[in-house]
Parts: C-alpha cells; structure tokens; sequence
C-alpha cells in the first residue's frame, strides 16, 4: 500500500495539501467515488504544485455509462462542471472538470485499475525522483512548470529524457531502477 492511497498524509502537509484535504472532505469527493477506486494524483500530493495546478483524482471503472452517471449526479452542480468522453483507439477515458471554491478539480477514470494507470505511475515514479533527487531538482521542476512547462515534459527535460516525456519517464524507471 502505497502513502498516497489515503489523503492523511495532506493533513500534515503544505497549506495546499491541507487545504485539499478539507476541501476534498468536507466535500466527500472520494467518497462519492468511492465504487471507482478513486486516488488523488498529480502535483499537489507531491509537492510540485504550481498557482495554476488542479486537484487530479483517477478512477477505474468497469461500467462507463455508470460512471459517467455516478459523476453527473454527485458533481454536475459545482462551478465549470463538464463531462467528456475520450478515445483515440489506443485509450478510452471520462474526464470532469469542475471547481470547489474556486479549486480547479479534474476527475480522469478509464477502464484501467488506477494504480496501474499512467498518472498515478508518474507521480510515484516522480515521488521517487524528488526524493533521491533534493531540494534542487525539486525547485528546479516547480521553476519550469512555472514557466509553462507541464510536469512529466519538466522532469523529462531535467533528466535528459529524449523523445515522448510520458512514455519516456515510464521507461527511464525500468532502465534507472529508480523505484
């Protein structure tokens, strides 16, 4: 199991990650997930968050109109709510947006079990970075997120990753035995 399969470890953490754990649950958010393994991910539980960063929580579902009805009925009342549908061939997901008092949420479920999914696998594999890494490597990515840079292309850059920074940062873990 891993630290960031709860949301205690926010109640002790930034202000930002405090402020997303009472928002998340006073708002029962992952509880109204919760037949859909939902798991926050991204920047904010690993410290790289930037201004602009939302609260990114991924889902598994096995029945999409079901999900896809579950995240109308729970959140479709909240500020900027949306609701779409993706699906490139190689990938099918569902992604809502909405706010909470004035937080920007993004809730991206696919038929995947979510720790098996790319996002919750970046941000472990970038946890690790972080940690082996330092302070600096830390500052160094929040400098170029701030810069515009998104995080997977920051981190890529910051190892010399060539290519796709997604599929690369997959890669450099099984190459670097980083975790």
């Amino acid at each position: 199991m891993s630290v960031f399969d709860t949301l205690d470890y926010l109640k002790t953490g930034n202000a930002l990650q405090q402020k997303s754990y009472d928002l998340l649950t006073a708002h029962s958010v992952l509880e109204l997930l919760s037949d859909f393994d939902p798991i926050l991910v991204g920047t904010i539980p690993i410290d790289i968050a930037i201004e602009s960063s939302d609260l990114d929580i991924g889902c598994y579902w096995k029945d999409k109109n079901g999900f896809i009805a579950t995240l109308h009925k729970a959140f479709s009342e909240y500020q900027d709510y949306s609701c779409q549908e993706l699906d490139n061939g190689a990938m099918e997901a569902i992604v809502a947006n909405f706010s909470i008092d004035g937080i920007a949420i993004e809730i991206f479920g696919q038929n995947i079990p979510t720790r098996e999914q790319n996002g919750y696998r970046h941000m472990l594999i970038e946890h690790r970075i972080l940690q082996v890494r330092g302070a600096a490597f830390r500052e160094a990515v929040v400098a170029l997120k701030k810069s515009g840079i998104k995080t997977e292309p920051a981190f890529a850059q910051l190892l010399q990753i060539e290519g796709d920074p997604y599929q690369g940062l997959l890669q450099w873990e099984q190459d670097s035995g980083v975790l």
